[in-house]
């Protein structure tokens, strides 16, 4: 169960954490009562698979929290708007990321965090992409190697970056520089940032994060959720899955605290 992975082992409340699911395939006529006003009235504007992805998204978060927190589900809620960290209980920092039908959220204890999910077939034309967005250095590297799968993990490592930093993508895609083998560079002073990637059911999954002495980052995929959207503990269909690799981050050649 969501909660089952974190009540009985206090480390796990120390280290970011990833829950990923499927969204549900079925329309729900009314709206499931553990909503909050805002979250209704943000759900309303939606119909058909944007209301189910938007339902599955906040159904997903609460089993963040109360996985990690050891908190009841239904007693779980993120802050209104975009929802970066919990509102009860307090002081758990949140990243949800979802695409093509699966929605996951990461939860911390401690500092911000980015998550960003991308199917692993997305950016056929990621050539023009790059060209666009990315610095000479990576333009030289990406476009030698020509191969998509690189593109789209700088990519999601990117994204990932900017939702941690607390910034969006316009002129900042190259506040994270990223070279051959994934070696990272950031524009933050703090030496202790990291990223990992995973590779399940098809989509990456990167998450970026700041980390000094604590167990590394887990991931569990949950079962759907319910047609009705209930908020029992949900069943996880795997145990926590290693990543494909971990880096850090370190600080840019140059960048002192004072630049921040």
């Amino acid at each position: 169960m969501a909660g089952s992975s974190s009540d009985c082992n206090p480390d796990q409340r120390q280290r970011p954490l990833i829950w990923l699911c499927r969204e549900g395939q079925r329309d729900t006529p009314g709206f499931p009562d553990w909503l909050t006003d805002y979250e209704r009235q943000t759900a309303a504007k939606f119909s058909g698979p944007r209301k189910r992805e938007y339902l599955s998204s906040r159904w997903l978060i609460r089993q963040a929290i109360a996985g990690a927190s050891g908190q009841e589900a239904a007693r779980c809620k993120p802050v209104n708007g975009r929802p970066v960290a919990s509102a009860a209980p307090v002081g758990w920092q949140l990243s949800l990321s979802h695409s093509h039908g699966v929605s996951a959220c990461a939860i911390s204890p401690g500092h911000r965090i980015g998550l960003d999910i991308e199917p692993c077939t997305r950016h056929p034309h990621w050539q023009r992409v790059a060209r666009r967005w990315f610095s000479p250095q990576e333009q030289a590297w990406l476009l030698a190697e020509d191969n998509p799968q690189t593109f789209l993990t700088v990519w999601t490592l990117k994204e990932a970056w900017l939702k941690a930093t607390g910034r969006g993508i316009a002129g900042n895609l190259q506040t994270l520089e990223v070279g051959p083998g994934f070696e990272l560079q950031g524009d933050q002073s703090e030496p202790d940032w990291r990223a990992d990637c995973w590779n399940v059911e098809g989509f990456l999954v990167t998450l970026v994060y700041r980390q000094t002495d604590l167990a590394p980052p887990a991931l569990w995929r949950l079962e759907s959720p319910p047609d009705d959207f209930g908020l029992v503990q949900a069943e996880e269909s795997n145990g926590a899955e290693p990543p494909m690799w971990r880096r850090r981050i370190a600080p840019k050649s140059g960048y002192s605290e004072e630049q921040n």
